[in-house]
This record gives structure tokens, sequence and C-alpha cells, in this order.
């Protein structure tokens, strides 16, 4: 395969990791990793599995490259110590659903960026808690023949159909989503590379900073601090 040539590279085909990075205006390429996560989940089952599978995903994709940044990311859910990563089909989807329902679980996404050919190498993992409605029937059926449970953690997406069975959440939404902005900038500014914005770029859905940021008076999304973790709650009648 040729190898990409490029100064930002994001290790995904996912739309919607596409659709977020997008927002730092910054000229990324995407390609897929090819890696198979399903190798890498059976040896590992703790939290640390998203970090590893991150920088797997990033180290993938940089084994293409000459030059250039390579962003790798991966969101897992986890329950009463169980991982939950994309289910294999809709009865699998279901039975994820009826675990979550009416309960709180965590969502972890790790981002790692991969430096070439320099070999530099940062990661960082964040964690959202979610609780889900104790939602019907009805209505898990209806999200089950959407089709939107079956190429995401956990088997819901919070950012299409699978919002309205979240009953509220804590933390970055989109690091549940599956790209948390503020850690991705605070991962660039680490290779000297500082995202203009006059706003904020890590954002909840109603346009608010990201929980997990408040602005500092300086321009770049780059110099904001962070604030103690799930001080706020959000649902999603805010």
């Amino acid at each position: 395969m040729a190898s990409v040539e490029a100064k930002f590279i994001l290790a995904s085909g996912s739309p919607r990791r596409q659709d977020i990075i997008g927002r730092l205006g910054l000229p990324f390429v995407f390609r897929e990793s090819g890696l198979k996560e399903e190798l890498v989940k059976g040896t590992i089952r703790t939290a640390s599995l998203v970090e590893r599978l991150a920088c797997l995903k990033a180290r993938q994709v940089a084994s293409r490259v000459h030059r250039g940044l390579v962003v790798g990311c991966d969101t897992l859910v986890f329950l009463d110590g169980d991982v939950l990563g994309k289910p294999a089909d809709a009865g699998e989807a279901r039975q994820m659903l009826l675990a979550l329902r009416g309960r709180s679980h965590t969502v972890v996404t790790a981002v790692a960026v991969l430096q070439k050919p320099e070999g530099k190498e940062e990661c960082l993992a964040l964690s959202s808690q979610v609780r889900m409605a104790d939602f019907s029937e009805a209505s898990l059926n209806r999200y089950l023949e959407s089709g939107d449970p079956l190429d995401k953690a956990g088997a819901y997406g919070i950012q299409n159909v699978g919002g309205d069975i979240v009953e509220s959440f804590s933390g970055c939404y989109l690091n549940i989503v599956g790209l948390p902005l503020c850690n991705l900038v605070e991962l660039l500014a680490r290779f000297q590379v500082a995202v203009p914005s006059d706003g904020p770029i890590c954002t909840l859905p109603n346009g608010q900073a990201c929980f997990h940021l408040k602005q500092s008076g300086e321009e770049t999304c780059a110099t904001w601090q962070r604030l103690v973790p799930q001080t706020r709650v959000y649902s999603p009648s805010d």
C-alpha cells in the first residue's frame, strides 16, 4: 500500500469522528487502521484497553506514513466491570441495551497522537458517566430497527436517535460521541500545534463549552484549563 503524505492523519473511517475533528480547522486526511480489535480485547479487560487500542490504531496507520501526526481513537463502555464494545448483531445490541436500561455506566475514550518520523507518542483517556432512561420495549424496538446501534460501543449513539434513550450524562459530551476535542487539543499542544478558536471547540449539544474546560481568556483552546470532572450533569432537556 502506498504511504500517506499529510501533516495530520486521523486513523479512523468513522464519519462521526471525521465530522468532529473537522471542527479544528486543520487539514486532516482519513485512513482506516485495519486493526482487528477483537484480538486485543480478549487479552485486556480493564480501562487500559482503550488506551492500548487507540495507540495500536495510530501505530498501524503510522507504519504507512513517512511524516506527520497520526491520531488514533477508541471508545468503550464499561458496566459492572464488563467491557461493552460494538455489538456483533441486533441480538447482541438488544442484550447490551437491556443491561444498560435504567442504570449508569462509564464511557471511556482514549486519543493517541504519534509523530513521524520522530516516533514521539502521547495518549490521554477520558471518562464520562451516562445514565440511561428506563425506556420502554417499544422505544427499544424502534431504536434497534433504526440500525444505529450496530457500529457503536455499548450499542447506542448519544448524538443520534440513541440520545432519546439517555436520561442524563456528566463529563465531556464529545467523549461519549467518540472523540473528546478537549483531550485532542491538549495532546496537539504537546506537539506545538495550536488550534485557533473564537469560542469553545469541545461543546455540549446546546453549544456550551465542555464541562472539562474553562476558557482562560486566550484565543486558543489549547490554553483552556481542566475543571474538576463530574461537577455538572446535563440532560437532553437542558
